[in-house]
């Protein structure tokens, strides 16, 4: 059970949250618990909603930032959001279940991504701290400034979502998939 209440319905959130709800279960089909438990604050859902949504028009694939988020969510250790982004992964981002490991595990199967998704591992282990040698190695791969900066942005969402529901205990509403290690 969550230690903070999730509404059941979008018309149970305060109002100002209601709009954003609706975007969100015009995107996805459905309402995540999560979306619905920080309903409860107007100011956060809307900081979490544009946050998605100005980093789903950046550089990066989706299929890289749902790589990142793996990542991150096996490092803290969030069921809820590794079971979320294990299922929008395989059926939005289209990872094999190959992939999906290598994500969990701080790499990738595909070269470029690789580079990626270890950067944004050291960025979430390191909380920032990283070498010159982790900024160049992530720039020989491929990426320019713009896409550094945005899987920093992506490493600090996720570690908010991983976070928030570590805080909640929110309910799991996707197929369960749990950390196959301890948190950093």
């Amino acid at each position: 059970m969550s230690r903070i209440p999730i509404p059941n319905s979008i018309e149970a959130v305060p109002t100002a949250s209601q709009p954003l709800l609706q975007a969100v279960k015009g995107q996805l089909g459905v309402v995540p618990n999560l979306f619905r438990m920080v309903a409860a604050s107007p100011a956060a859902l809307e900081g979490y909603v544009s946050m998605m949504g100005a980093l789903s028009k950046g550089a990066l694939p989706a299929a890289t930032r749902e790589r990142i988020a793996l990542a991150v969510a096996e490092i803290n250790g969030c069921s809820y959001c590794l079971s979320a982004h294990t299922y929008f992964g395989k059926n939005h981002a289209k990872l094999d279940d190959g992939e999906i490991a290598a994500n969990r595990n701080g790499g990738s199967n595909d070269p470029k991504a690789d580079a990626a998704v270890r950067f944004a591992g050291k960025v979430a282990t390191s909380r920032g701290h990283v070498t010159d040698e982790d900024v160049r190695a992530v720039k020989l791969a491929g990426y320019d400034d713009a896409q550094v900066i945005e899987i920093v942005q992506h490493v600090a969402l996720n570690t908010w979502t991983n976070y928030i529901n570590e805080v909640a205990k929110t309910e799991v509403d996707f197929p369960v998939v749990t950390p196959s290690r301890n948190a950093a």
